[in-house]
C-alpha cells in the first residue's frame, strides 16, 4: 500500500479527497474538492505514534500534513472516521507500512501540546490551563473576535446579522434575563475581556465587576473600560472567581467559566455563587455542553492537548440539577447551539482574513491549531455533538422568586 492509498484510507476512501504524498504517490481522483498533502515523512510518523485524530492533528499543526481547499467540508467528512472502523487486514497493512517509513524515533511532540503539572482544578492548575489558552496575544484574539472581543456564543437575531451586532444581542439577551436596572450590582465570573461588564454598566447603568484568571484578559479589560469612561461603574481584577470577598450581588453572570470548571467542583460552583447572591438576585450560567450524559464528561484529544487543557463538558440535564441542588430555582433554559455555529463561522472568516498577520503575531504552529480549532468545533455544533446552553436561577426570597409572570426578555 502506497502512501497516499493509505492516507486516503485514513480519511474514508471518499471521492472528495485527492492524496498526494512526498514519495510521489497519489491517490483519489485528481481536481478533488479537497487535496491532501503529505509533506514529509513526519506526517506518517505522527500518525504511526498516534493513530487516529491526535497524530493526524500533530501532522498538521506542524506543517508536515496540509489540507488544501474547503477545511469545513474535508473535517465534516472526517469527523466520524476513526482507525478502528478499518477493516483489521487494512489496519494491519497500515502498521506496516507505518512502521517501515524511516524517520528519526521517538518523534517529537509538538511543543503547543499542554503539560499540566499538580491536582486537577487546583487554583496553581487552573492558572496554568487558563494561561495556555488565554494568555496568548490581545491582539491575536483581536483578530479573530473582531471588536467586541467576546470569546462566547453571540445570539443571532437574524441570518443577516454581523458578528457585533450579534454580539451586542448576546450580552444584552443575558442582561434582560438578569433583570438588569440602574444601581444594580453585577458579578461577572469569567469576565474574559470585559464585555459583559462594560455592556452592564454602558447600557443599564450597572456597579460590575469581571473577574478572570488571565492577566492579559484583565489587562486588557482595564483599558477597555477606562476608554470607555466607565471607571466609576466597572472593574475587572485577574482574580479566581473563589477569592472573590464580596456578596450582596443583584445577579451573578457566568459566561463561557462552567466549561472549566470540572465536574467534582461543580456542587462548590454553584454552592460559592449563590452564596454572593442577595436573596431575589438572579444566576445566567451560559455555557458549552454534551448532548446527552452517554459520553464521559472530559475532553479528550486534541481539545484536551491543544485548546482547553482539564475542560470538561456536562450534560444540561447535570449542570440544571446541581443549580437545583445548591440552592437555585430553575426559570428558564434556552439551547443556541445553531447560534455558536454561527459565530465560530465568523471567527474563522476574521482569522483567515488576517491569518498572515496572525502567524508572525503568535506562530505560524498556533495560527494552524486555531484554524483547525475553530472549524472543527463549527462542526461539532451543526452536528449536535455539542451544544449551547443558557440556564437562569435565582435565589429565592422565602417563597418570592421575584420573577415576571413570563419571560420579558
Amino acid at each position: 500500500m502506497r502512501l497516499a492509498e493509505l492516507f486516503l484510507r485514513v480519511v474514508g476512501d471518499s471521492d472528495k479527497f485527492e492524496v498526494r504524498a512526498y514519495d510521489g504517490s497519489r491517490a483519489g481522483p485528481a481536481g478533488a474538492p479537497t487535496r491532501l498533502e503529505v509533506r514529509s515523512p513526519y506526517a506518517v510518523s505522527y500518525l504511526a505514534s498516534a493513530p487516529g485524530e491526535l497524530g493526524m492533528t500533530r501532522a498538521y499543526i506542524t506543517g508536515h500534513l496540509d489540507i488544501v481547499g474547503d477545511l469545513h467540508a474535508a473535517l465534516t467528512h472526517m469527523h466520524q472516521l476513526r482507525t478502528a472502523d478499518l477493516p483489521p487486514a487494512v489496519r494491519a497493512k497500515m502498521a506496516a507500512r507505518l512502521l517501515a517509513t524511516r524517520v528519526r524515533w521517538p518523534i517529537k511532540r509538538p511543543a503547543l501540546e499542554a503539560r499540566l503539572r499538580g491536582r486537577r482544578h487546583s487554583l496553581a492548575r487552573d492558572q496554568a490551563a487558563i494561561a495556555h489558552h488565554y494568555d496568548v496575544s490581545n491582539r491575536f484574539y483581536e483578530w479573530i473576535l473582531g471588536p467586541s472581543m467576546a470569546y462566547t456564543c453571540a445570539v443571532y437575531p437574524e441570518a443577516e446579522a454581523t458578528l457585533e451586532q450579534a454580539q451586542f444581542v448576546k450580552h444584552d439577551l443575558v442582561a434582560r434575563k438578569l433583570g438588569l436596572a440602574p444601581g444594580m450590582r453585577l458579578l461577572d465570573v469569567g469576565c474574559g475581556w470585559g464585555g459583559m461588564v462594560i455592556h452592564a454598566a454602558e447600557e443599564y447603568g450597572v456597579r460590575a465587576l469581571g473577574v478572570t484568571l488571565s492577566r492579559s484578559q484583565a489587562e486588557g479589560a482595564q483599558k477597555a473600560i477606562a476608554h470607555a469612561g466607565l471607571g466609576d461603574l466597572a472593574e475587572v481584577r485577574h482574580l479566581d472567581y473563589r477569592a472573590v470577598g464580596e456578596t450582596g450581588f443583584d445577579a451573578v453572570s457566568s459566561i463561557g467559566l462552567t466549561e472549566h470548571i470540572g465536574n467534582a467542583q461543580l456542587p462548590g460552583y454553584f454552592s460559592f455563587l449563590h452564596a454572593k447572591l442577595r436573596p431575589g438576585g438572579r444566576l445566567l450560567n451560559h455555557c458549552i455542553t454534551r448532548p446527552d450524559n452517554t459520553v464521559p464528561a472530559r475532553v479528550k484529544g486534541f481539545f484536551d492537548r491543544y485548546i482547553f487543557p482539564d475542560g470538561e463538558l456536562l450534560s444540561p440535564g447535570h449542570i440544571i440539577s446541581t443549580m437545583h441542588d445548591n440552592g437555585f430555582e430553575l426559570r428558564h433554559d434556552e439551547n443556541l447551539r445553531e447560534h455558536y455555529a454561527r459565530t465560530l463561522a465568523a471567527w474563522t472568516r476574521n482569522l483567515e482574513s488576517n491569518f498572515e498577520d496572525a502567524a508572525r503575531e503568535v506562530g505560524e504552529a498556533r495560527a494552524r491549531t486555531w484554524r483547525l480549532y475553530l472549524v472543527a468545533s463549527q462542526i461539532g455544533f451543526e452536528t449536535n455533538n455539542i451544544q449551547l446552553h443558557q440556564t437562569l436561577g435565582v435565589k429565592l426570597d422565602g417563597a418570592d422568586a421575584g420573577m415576571p409572570l413570563r419571560p420579558d426578555w
